[in-house]
């Protein structure tokens, strides 16, 4: 069973249907006991970082959740749900992630010029289809062509401390990680429910992913 966590902080019903068109058998939850029993875990996030991060934490799904990665089971976190696996968050002041993965999430530029027209300065947030570098060869690539297009909805990014945690690359006024894994953990700047036939493939991935 494919548990997507119900914190109060992420598109829930988009995520769990579209793992479901890909064979999933999905349930969302916010029950601790339903996580613990998971073969997969789903962490959807939308919102500001720390809103994000207490939410997790006053819904007492953080302990259910971080035995689960620690057990070595297939975990996914898309948008928000990669951010908070980082140290800290640069959103609104300084708070801490989940500090699974070493670095910052930080905004973009509201000053950064379009690369195909000096004189245009790029919106903030960062909204619309991108094409991801793959950076890592990796199960949920499978089939999935490098320079693929992706849906991204954000206006901040990961720095990871490590290049080696980055699984995809993206630009957009500079270079950010759009995916990131290691060991069991696979995670998505960009949203896959959103991402149209890629999206789909890679979340059929996840599905079958045992690491």
């Amino acid at each position: 069973m494919i548990v997507v966590i119900d914190y109060g902080s992420g598109n829930l019903r988009s995520v769990a249907k579209a793992l479901e068109s890909v064979g999933g058998q999905v349930r969302i939850s916010h029950d601790e006991t339903e996580i613990r029993k998971a073969s997969h875990v789903v962490l959807p996030g939308v919102g500001a970082f720390a809103d994000c991060y207490q939410n997790l934490t006053a819904s007492r799904l953080l302990t259910p959740l971080l035995e689960h990665i620690q057990a070595g089971r297939p975990f996914l976190g898309i948008c928000v749900g990669m951010q908070l696996l980082f140290s800290e968050g640069h959103e609104f002041g300084v708070h801490p992630g989940l500090d699974l993965l070493p670095g910052r999430v930080v905004g973009f530029s509201k000053a950064m010029v379009d690369p195909e027209d000096a004189g245009r300065l790029l919106k903030v947030p960062h909204m619309g289809w991108n094409a991801v570098q793959q950076r890592q060869s990796h199960p949920l690539w499978h089939d999935i062509p490098d320079g693929a297009y992706f849906y991204f909805v954000h206006s901040y990014h990961a720095v990871p401390d490590h290049d080696a945690a980055v699984a995809g690359q993206s630009h957009y006024g500079v270079a950010f990680a759009a995916a990131v894994a290691r060991d069991n953990i696979f995670a998505t700047q960009f949203h896959p429910e959103k991402s149209q036939r890629h999206g789909l493939r890679l979340l059929h991935h996840f599905t079958e992913w045992r690491p």
